[in-house]
């Protein structure tokens, strides 16, 4: 019978140290070395999220991480502020600062340094 311990998620990166420097800086996570990658620690309770070295790492081509926040707008601010470029994308329409809304929580879609689509959501 399957029955797993635990789980965890993980994604690829091309470049480590880039995505150090993204995730603990640019965003403020707390980022931790691993034997293979890095373990990157999500906020709200002792998740994480390991991100491992792929060479011909190919970017995800779907969010692959929600941040959950209680502004959407505060959040695409500060990150703005922080060098995070948002994405629009067609179809979908957004303000001039990439946030869609009334479709669901209002929502903003960026990329780490390796292409990975990353998100911030209004939960509140």
């Amino acid at each position: 019978m399957f029955q797993p311990k635990g789980a965890f998620s993980g994604f690829s990166v091309n470049d480590l140290q880039q995505a150090r420097e993204f995730y603990s800086s640019t965003l403020g996570l707390r980022v931790e070395d691993d034997p293979v990658g890095l373990s990157l620690n999500l906020p709200g309770g002792g998740r994480a999220v390991f991100l491992y070295p792929k060479p011909d790492h190919q970017p995800a081509t779907f969010t692959i991480l929600n941040f959950e926040v209680d502004s959407v707008d505060e959040a695409v601010d500060e990150l703005t502020n922080r060098g995070v470029r948002f994405e629009r994308y067609e179809g979908i329409p957004a303000d001039a600062r990439g946030i869609v809304r009334g479709n669901g929580p209002s929502i903003a879609w960026f990329k780490d340094p390796a292409g990975n689509i990353l998100s911030v959501i209004e939960t509140a």
